[in-house]
């Protein structure tokens, strides 16, 4: 199968492959979202044309002609290639040459040059084997590495209270948040493992320690407060009050007590929170137009005045995409500008535009299966959080989701395959799809990774499109709306059998605090 990016571009050109009749999508767009394509056939191939107010189908391309045309406009962005991979070499023929003797000695001394080149060329590629292991696996062994600086530490030394990488990472990333409730926990080098925070002695001041730790900064600061134990703790971090003035994790010991019975819920930032309620629930499945302040963290991305991708604010200044829509020539922050709490494409260009400065892809993000896709946005000035633009929240270590799980896509993508991206923000609800089952020969056969989660209806009708991509799925859990996935690709829109797949952001947390921290 074939991955084909839904990414959308302002153009004269018309986009190739069939038209498609399908079920529109009102809630979810498509901008940047990467499709399979069948085996059987021609691949439809999407190019991304942008918010075009005519809705019109692509004629299909006469057999013969050339599926991916180059286009000479300057006045829009080229359009990134995400075509299927062919082999385009040929085996090499015979040549037919002049008549004439060639000599023994001649034909020897061939043979010995085409052995030589062949043991040079495995030679070469041998020692940049060894270079490239070397230099990208310089940690080797049980050391750790530290970070952007590349130093090395024994795990021992991970939060110890002593400060051994360049940068202190080794200090920085000791705590997280677990589950639905936001528990603070800290992970204990002695131990090897992660505890919950006792409460007792615990105010806000430590709590802003912990967030600063973990990539926020002290303005998004929310609450810490106490959650009931539950008695499903057995083992707490408590707070030493009389070890004086000293740095917070060196107040931390290990304890099978807590005084209180309670330990600390700590929110970084305010999240998840809809001005809208989501009670249209016959109406919305198949797509509808959202509303003003139902998705407030929903941004459209533009690059040269272009709809490109969607993305989701989770704090005043990060904003989470998708990798694939940001890779190549559109890796340059300074391409790219973001709208946020604006429903119609068409009003963007008049609006206030927020600048990029900074782009984060995921590491071991792959262009071929779209494994690993995620991104990270940071923006020159901070957001304005009004009714309108908010943050998502990000989903806890400790979150499952379970299969068929009433979830929503939004966006500006296409409403049909192969049709142009909306004017208007739309949304639909889909259902997460247990991943055995996606990966199931009729569906996916094998193709999803742990990094992706499924989204929608076996029976199609309800589907990401092209333009949607690095989008929002959410879900609503304990009156909060939670990021659960990244638009990244699928095969075709709202196609039987090939619901769309978005990127597992339960994977991806832990990733986006650490560059968060790492890029304060």
């Amino acid at each position: 199968m074939w991955i084909v990016a839904r990414i959308f571009f302002n153009s004269h050109s018309v986009s190739e492959g069939s038209c498609f009749s399908s079920k529109h999508l009102n809630c979810f767009s498509t901008a940047d979202k990467g499709k399979m394509t069948s085996p059987v056939g021609q691949p439809p191939y999407y190019e991304n044309h942008g918010f075009q107010p005519e809705n019109t189908c692509s004629a299909r391309q006469p057999v013969g002609a050339n599926l991916y045309p180059q286009y000479s406009s300057t006045s829009a962005p080229s359009v990134p290639s995400y075509v299927p991979r062919v082999n385009t070499h040929l085996p090499s023929r015979p040549v037919a040459h002049s008549s004439g003797i060639i000599t023994c000695a001649s034909s020897v001394k061939k043979i010995i040059v085409i052995i030589l080149s062949i043991l040079v060329v495995i030679c070469c590629a041998i020692a940049a084997f060894f270079i490239w292991y070397y230099v990208d696996n310089h940690c080797l062994g049980s050391l750790t590495e530290c970070g952007s600086s590349g130093a090395c530490t024994v795990p021992s030394e991970w939060c110890d209270g002593v400060i051994q990488c360049p940068n202190g990472e080794d200090e920085t990333r000791c705590v997280r948040l677990f589950g639905p409730n936001f528990i603070l926990e800290v992970y204990s080098h002695v131990n090897k493992s992660w505890y919950p925070v006792c409460q007792d002695d615990w105010t806000d001041n430590y709590g802003k320690i912990a967030c600063r730790d973990m990539g926020y900064t002290v303005d998004t600061y929310h609450y810490s407060g106490g959650v009931a134990t539950e008695g499903s703790f057995k083992s707490y971090m408590k707070l030493n009050t009389s070890s004086g003035n000293i740095d917070l994790y060196k107040k931390l010991y290990s304890s099978d007590y807590c005084a209180s019975g309670n330990v600390v819920s700590l929110r970084c930032i305010e999240c998840g929170l809809s001005t809208r309620r989501v009670n249209m629930m016959n109406r919305i499945v198949g797509g509808s137009e959202a509303m003003l302040g139902q998705w407030p963290w929903q941004v459209s991305l533009h690059v040269q005045g272009t709809h490109v991708c969607g993305g989701s604010i989770i704090t005043h200044q990060w904003i989470v995409t998708a990798a694939h829509c940001v890779e190549g020539q559109f890796s340059d922050p300074r391409s790219w500008r973001v709208y946020a709490g604006i429903l119609n494409q068409n009003e963007m260009l008049s609006k206030h535009a927020y600048r990029v400065k900074q782009i984060i892809s995921h590491p071991d993000y792959d262009t071929d299966s779209k494994d690993n896709d995620v991104a990270l946005m940071k923006l020159e000035t901070l957001l304005s959080f009004t009714d309108t633009v908010q943050p998502v929240c990000l989903p806890n270590p400790g979150m499952m989701f379970q299969p068929d799980q009433p979830c929503w896509i939004s966006g500006w993508g296409a409403e049909h395959q192969g049709g142009k991206t909306s004017n208007r923000l739309n949304c639909a609800k889909v259902s997460l799809i247990e991943r055995s089952r996606c990966n199931s020969a009729s569906i996916y056969n094998g193709m999803i990774f742990p990094t992706m989660i499924c989204a929608g209806y076996l029976e199609g009708g309800t589907d990401s499109c092209q333009g949607d991509s690095g989008g929002p799925l959410v879900t609503q859990k304990n009156s909060l709306w939670w990021l659960v996935g990244d638009t990244s690709w699928g095969t075709g829109c709202a196609s039987p059998n090939r619901p769309g797949v978005y990127g597992n952001m339960t994977v991806f947390t832990d990733w986006i605090h650490k560059n968060m921290q790492a890029n304060r």
